[in-house]
């Protein structure tokens, strides 16, 4: 079968005028790392026009005989295949899951998402994504379609040269581990337990948030604390790597996440990461991984022992990674995984 070409849906990226895909978001970052995943790529939107690396065209000049729709914007996939299937061709439609299921608490929407991974190839950004997916595909689809799903998964990883050396800081820095101050994320929790840490022990605490977010209620509280930076995010991905190489810990307090990136990225690293002791947050670790925490005084304990001696941390860490946590994730959360992954799955479901 002849090559195909890629086609990414995902109607919340924004280019600028020179072309490039901006945003810090998950869903821009993650469309960028697929028009480098798959060079020639287009990406479906206000067009025709040629950006830097890419093509951006309205969904309706994807040419259905030649092109595999990626689509990021999964509840609507059944319109998409609508749109493109006029031109007389099966439109070839793959979903791409890269946020919890419970995005979409609504009847009406977890019925649209599990028709549409019901009707065409899924593909989920971890093993407990996958599984959410096919539990809304069982839930609320009849058989018939559930058990001629296609879904399959693997863990978005990181690019493994991006991690910086070292550069310890001389009061322990602590990262708000979230670019949203949105109530999954419990950023009040996390501003609790910190402030009852820096009673105990000097900390600096540093939150890089979404302009959209900068501007909230709690963003300003936290800005407040002379010890507590609270900022746009960084300008590069070279300068958010270097701003992790001299975080000492953070917090998570999500009480759901998809995956959690920007968590296996601090680790990365070097930071060491202290848990809610939930179902998310153990499917990114090791099974012994020694800082879950189940109650706020546990994640307060937690994270002063972090803050305090964080060498002794990390060797419990290595030791509960069989060695090495670097090591461990290199093995479980590399982009090279991704990369491969997907485009086999691409050349599985579409062909070449």
């Amino acid at each position: 079968m002849s090559a195909r070409r890629i086609a990414i849906k995902h109607d919340a990226a924004l280019v600028d005028g020179d072309g490039h895909v901006v945003g810090h978001d998950a869903g821009s970052t993650l469309v960028r790392r697929l028009l480098r995943v798959f060079p020639g790529a287009e990406l479906i939107g206000p067009g025709p026009r040629r950006c830097e690396g890419f093509d951006l065209i309205p969904l309706e000049f994807v040419d259905p005989v030649t092109t595999v729709v990626i689509n990021m914007d999964v509840l609507d996939s059944v319109d998409v295949w609508r749109t493109l299937r006029p031109a007389g061709a099966e439109p070839r439609l793959m979903n791409f899951v890269w946020w919890p299921t419970t995005t979409y608490p609504e009847t009406v929407e977890q019925s649209a998402l599990a028709l549409s991974c019901a009707l065409f190839p899924t593909f989920a950004n971890s093993e407990r994504t996958a599984t959410e997916v096919r539990e809304v595909v069982s839930r609320y689809t009849v058989s018939e379609l559930a058990e001629k799903a296609k879904i399959a998964w693997v863990n978005l990883g990181f690019r493994l040269d991006h991690v910086r050396p070292r550069q310890e800081p001389t009061t322990p820095l602590v990262l708000y581990p979230a670019i949203y101050v949105s109530e999954r994320k419990q950023p009040r929790m996390f501003l609790e337990v910190v402030e009852r840490v820096h009673d105990k022990t000097p900390i600096r605490v540093e939150a890089r948030l979404h302009e959209s977010h900068l501007v909230s209620e709690l963003a300003m509280r936290m800005s407040h604390r002379d010890w507590m930076w609270v900022g746009p995010l960084t300008a590069t991905r070279d300068s958010y790597w270097e701003a992790l190489s001299r975080t000492t810990a953070f917090l998570a307090t999500a009480t759901e996440e998809s995956y959690g990136l920007e968590y296996v990225e601090a680790l990365a690293a070097g930071a060491v990461g202290v848990f809610p002791d939930l179902p998310w947050a153990h499917a990114l670790l090791p099974v012994d991984y020694p800082f879950f925490y189940r109650t706020p005084a546990e994640a307060e304990d937690q994270l002063t022992r972090a803050v305090s001696d964080p060498a002794s941390c990390w060797k419990e860490i290595d030791e509960a990674a069989g060695g090495s946590l670097a090591r461990w994730l290199r093995d479980r959360h590399s982009d090279d995984l991704f990369e491969k992954a997907i485009i086999g799955r691409v050349h599985e479901w579409f062909g070449a």
